[in-house]
């Protein structure tokens, strides 16, 4: 068993410059955990596997294609391979998501 504290993970650098977490990295799967603080946001970007969003704390618009909706707590949110998508915090409070990438992009590629 493994056993991750995800709170004691460094946030790595990357190109939307946000807290973002790589918590889990396999043959198969990444996991990231990204926090936006009031007026963050990702910068739109395309992804080239099927992401899912697990919302863990607070609200925040997601764009994904020309599609907008608010998010918030325990909402699961599907984006498929090659659309544009980005997470925006237009509100007061700390928002935090899960994103789950499957299959695992190759090393080449980003996990943002």
């Amino acid at each position: 068993m493994q056993i991750t504290d995800v709170s004691q993970v460094v946030s790595g650098p990357n190109p939307h410059n946000v807290d973002a977490r790589k918590i889990y990295d396999s043959p198969h799967a990444a996991a990231v955990v990204i926090t936006l603080h009031p007026g963050e946001s990702l910068r739109k970007h395309i992804t080239p596997v099927d992401v899912f969003f697990y919302v863990l704390e607070g609200r925040a618009d997601i764009e994904i294609g020309e599609e907008r909706e608010t998010i918030q707590k325990d909402m699961i949110v599907e984006s498929p391979a090659g659309i544009p998508h980005r997470w925006i915090n237009e509100s007061r409070q700390v928002f935090r998501v899960l994103v789950v990438k499957v299959p695992r992009p190759d090393k080449e590629t980003k996990l943002l």
